[in-house]
């Protein structure tokens, strides 16, 4: 049920789900560990039971890059940028996609959710006239909604005017995202549009509530309760936002912000800098499954944005608001983590050094005296090994949240060389519950360091773990007893 909800060796960022009978499905990009830029991944699919989101599964490749007839090398151009999915009239499913390199939508056709889709052809205008080659604003991260009536919209746009490898001639949107309305007949041909929907605007934006959160890219239509909620990653980049209206194609107003992979916007969080975590770019959706809602995001890894990986968090929906969720390691889990068991230091919400945080780019950042995320090896598909590195003087770890009612011991694994202290505090700025000495002579050496919780913790408690001293360790996981 933690954060990442699929296996640590798997970078699926920009996760759009959706409800196909009795399981949800994900479809998102397919980053590498450790690749020089986002998307070099074939489309991957994983899906759970809706009543049990711990039992994720994989459902193999469903679409490679190379069925697609404008796929040219080298990947670093031509990836595999953020999907879509939705359910047409016929019963079958389509997967609206862009890749690098090309200016238009393209899509996918399958007869089941998760198998192997094949290329069906590009979204086009009546003329046969592909969108994106009539001098429209850069088509991007296209957003796919069937509505109740039968009518089907899809929202794209990407306002960021400083990045020429992406858009590679082409002009990014000062307007907002685009909307089309698409033929279900034939689930290509645009019936009309684009529209401009009128949310976060760079020309107009600051006008209209949205200052601070405008447009960027990541469009993702949801509704629920009769209205429609649009969301969005702002040009700030490391949060989801999120705009309502009654009316699929404008109209819309500002809501918030739903998540930000940097806890950006809670209390005493104002910028990157303050983040709880580096930060990056971030892409993902809204979900109502049963009776609860879900934001999809994504957090970085390995010190650069191009290794990301898919997280979820419960979020507050009242009075038809949505309230920022804040970064845990429960994931799907109601309430908290059983104050028992082995858990491994990747399902970390919360990591930072005495050297602060900074927004990530393409290039690896300096390790300096900043813990970070990583794993053995290049990327794979198996053997989660996941750990946090550079585990040195003033880092921080934090895991959210636990169940510590009865919770009497903590067994930190960490392996490395070098002589302090192991803190442990429930809150962030907290006095230290307990300090572990910690003494080690070997570079490689993996050893527990054990120490005893004091009685009086609660039922939902966090846990941060800090390093006083010389030397860095990789922290590989934690026991609670």
């Amino acid at each position: 049920m933690s954060n990442p909800y699929l296996p640590s060796w798997e970078y699926v960022p920009d996760a759009e789900p959706h409800i196909v009978g009795d399981r949800v499905y994900i479809y998102g990009s397919h980053d590498l560990f450790n690749g020089i830029s986002f998307c070099l991944g074939d489309y991957v699919c994983w899906s759970a039971p809706v009543d049990d989101l711990s039992d994720w599964r994989y459902e193999g490749v469903i679409y490679k890059r190379q069925q697609d007839p404008s796929a040219r090398p080298p990947k670093v151009l031509f990836g595999l940028a953020a999907p879509d999915m939705v359910q047409g009239p016929d019963g079958r499913f389509y997967l609206y996609y862009f890749m690098g390199g090309t200016k238009k939508i393209s899509v996918a056709v399958c007869d089941t959710p998760a198998g192997k889709y094949e290329y069906y052809g590009d979204v086009k205008y009546a003329d046969d006239v592909p969108v994106g080659f009539k001098g429209e604003p850069f088509m991007f991260d296209p957003g796919v909604i069937l509505d109740d009536d039968g009518k089907l919209y899809m929202y794209v746009g990407f306002a960021q005017n400083d990045n020429p490898l992406l858009l590679m001639g082409n002009k990014p949107t000062d307007k907002g995202p685009m909307c089309f309305e698409i033929d279900t007949s034939d689930m290509l041909t645009v019936k009309s549009g684009p529209v401009y929907i009128g949310v976060g605007a760079r020309e107009d934006g600051d006008k209209k509530g949205y200052e601070g959160h405008l447009f960027l890219e990541a469009s993702s239509m949801r509704k629920f309760d009769g209205k429609y909620y649009f969301i969005y990653s702002s040009l700030n980049s490391h949060e989801l936002c999120y705009a309502v209206s009654d009316s699929p194609t404008g109209g819309f107003s500002f809501g918030g912000v739903l998540v930000s992979n940097g806890d950006i916007g809670l209390s005493g969080i104002s910028d990157v800098k303050s983040a709880r975590n580096n930060t990056g770019n971030t892409h993902g959706s809204l979900i109502k499954i049963g009776e609860r809602y879900f934001v999809f995001y994504h957090r970085q890894t390995n010190r650069k944005q191009s290794s990301r990986q898919a997280c979820a968090e419960e979020i507050r929906f009242e009075n038809g608001k949505f309230y920022q969720a804040e970064m845990t390691s429960m994931g799907f889990k109601h309430g908290a983590l059983a104050g028992v068991g082995i858990y491994p230091s990747h399902i970390v919400c919360n990591l930072y050094g005495k050297d602060g945080t900074r927004f990530l780019s393409m290039i690896k950042h300096r390790k300096g005296n900043t813990p970070y995320l990583t794993q053995d090896g290049g990327d794979r598909e198996g053997g989660d090994d996941q750990y946090i590195a550079n585990f040195c003087d003033g880092a921080t770890a934090g895991f959210k949240y636990f169940d510590l009612s009865k919770t009497r011991e903590i067994a930190v694994k960490m392996a490395g060389k070098g002589k302090g202290y192991i803190t442990v505090r429930t809150s962030e700025n907290g006095d230290a519950l307990l300090k572990i000495p910690v003494f080690s002579g070997a570079r490689n050496s993996v050893c527990d360091y054990r120490g005893q919780l004091p009685p009086g913790l609660s039922g939902k408690e966090a846990i941060y773990l800090g390093y006083e001293g010389c030397g860095r360790f990789k922290l590989i996981s934690f026991e609670l007893n």
